[in-house]
């Protein structure tokens, strides 16, 4: 693959990104600083003229300084760690702790007599103002990317088949900011790739592309064409123009821990650890699990009267219906909600299977199905419905997170299906966050083994952060 020296792109290419970079780190300055004054007032109140603690004043105003040393030591200025994913609330938090080492570190070895109250006041309130800071510029991009703004140019470079899937799942997370606009595939076949994706030439014609799109990254997907010469050229020849090299591994939906760089002989290698599925994590879960679902009942107990009073009192049959899921292991289990349809809602099923908008697959839902009472209706759209299953939760049938309760067949759940069968089903998942009955089968499928693969408890808290907006903006609820 013969490429010629592109140009430096990096200094005009995203001014946004640099934009974004200048504002996080004044974002940092402003929240370490406040966190200063903040600490000041709660340990000392208003200033005095007879005492006014000069030296914690200082060490105030010296607090932004040693805080963004910190973040940029800790990498968390890096631009491919902004905007998506866990990586930039792990590394502000990895630089909180190394500044709240260093000051308790300093004070002692100094002999140092500083107020613990100024100290147990400022850095966490510095760390909690920073990650909210962040997350909210973060969203403040994620609207704009929904309307074309700060986006990467990317170019496919690889087979049509993994373009397509790639294509697909850019274009479902647009928050991750990554637009394509063309592909070099082998032979320039148009095969698979989507028909608004130019195709540009073969694997020789990546310089032509990136010259004529304009594009800031190139995305190389799984090929024997692009073996290990082929890449490292291609690597070679974007090396000073600015331009992101992202390689696409053949195996999709594993990430985070699990994945980790081996050199063996001179290559790295991908080295993939089995997801822990068994051990002290699983129990920690479950425990977790355990004590969420009792609190929650116990708190919300007169909310749970209330709403079974209302059904029984809006229409006939009882207030908590009662399904057979498949749940652990493919073990069979009862799982409870609230009703919210018709008391003969199941014998009415088989009239409306023309109407059923998720025909393939296991799933049975419609936009506008009239079993659903008007109470109903409302209880889905704000999913109260699903309150009982704290209970099931609480029996260790199921988990607070995890995915989606399979409905019991005839038929075996093989393949794909079958692993979601390895954990416990959830209350909630990656499914209620995406877009939830809007999903297909295939793509619901694809989010539970996602978990599956990558399931942690970091995770859950994600999922369960998520979860209360997606019930908020009720997509997909019905």
């Amino acid at each position: 693959m013969m490429l010629t020296q592109l140009p430096v792109l990096r200094s005009s290419r995203r001014p946004w990104e640099r934009g974004y970079v200048r504002t996080v780190i004044g974002l940092d300055f402003i929240t370490s600083l406040v966190a200063g004054v903040i600490a000041y007032y709660a340990r000392f109140g208003e200033p005095s003229s007879q005492n006014p603690r000069w030296e914690y004043l200082a060490l105030g105003a010296c607090l932004p300084l040693l805080w963004l040393a910190a973040m940029a030591a800790a990498r968390a200025y890096e631009a491919r760690f902004l905007s998506v994913g866990f990586e930039e609330f792990r590394r502000a938090l990895v630089a909180a702790v190394v500044v709240i080492a260093t000051v308790a570190t300093g004070s002692w070895a100094t002999k140092a007599e500083i107020a613990r109250g100024y100290v147990l006041v400022a850095l966490p309130v510095a760390t909690l103002l920073t990650l909210l800071g962040r997350y909210l510029v973060r969203k403040w991009v994620h609207r704009k990317r929904r309307h074309g703004l700060f986006m990467s140019d990317v170019l496919l470079v690889g087979h049509g088949r993994a373009g397509a899937e790639l294509a697909r799942q850019m274009r479902g997370d647009i928050h991750h900011g990554m637009r394509i606009v063309g592909a070099c595939v082998p032979g320039g076949s148009t095969d698979l790739i989507p028909l608004d994706v130019p195709v540009l030439g073969g694997l020789e014609d990546v310089d032509f592309a990136l010259r004529v799109t304009g594009a800031d990254a190139v995305a190389v997907l799984p090929c024997p064409e692009m073996d290990g010469p082929a890449l490292r050229t291609l690597s070679w020849s974007l090396a000073k123009s600015g331009i992101d090299l992202l390689v696409a591994p053949a195996l999709i939906d594993v990430a985070g821990p699990r994945i980790a760089i081996r050199p063996v002989c001179g290559l790295p290698l991908l080295h993939v650890d089995e997801p822990q599925l068994a051990g002290g994590r699983r129990v920690a879960k479950a425990l977790l699990d355990r004590l969420v679902a009792l609190t929650a009942l116990i708190v919300l107990a007169p909310l749970l009267v209330a709403i079974a009073l209302a059904i029984r009192l809006t229409s006939p049959g009882p207030a908590i219906f009662r399904q057979a899921r498949t749940g652990w292991q493919g073990r069979e289990f009862t799982m409870w909600k609230f009703r919210t349809m018709v008391r003969n809602a199941e014998a009415l099923r088989s009239s409306l299977e023309d109407l059923n908008r998720h025909a393939t697959g296991e799933l049975f839902k419609i936009a506008v199905d009239p079993r659903v009472t008007r109470l109903g209706r409302w209880l889905r759209r704000t999913s109260l419905d699903e309150l009982p299953q704290l209970v099931n939760v609480l029996r260790g049938q199921m988990s607070l997170v995890g995915p989606r309760p399979l409905p019991v067949t005839d038929r075996r759940y093989d393949g794909e299906a079958r692993r979601r069968l390895f954990v416990k089903p959830g209350l909630t998942g990656l499914w209620q966050i995406s877009g939830r009955s809007d999903l297909d089968w295939e793509e619901s499928v694809r989010l539970d083994l996602r978990y599956v693969e990558q399931w942690s408890l970091a995770l859950d808290a994600l999922i369960i952060w998520k979860t209360m907006f997606a019930v908020v903006k009720s997509r997909g609820a019905y």
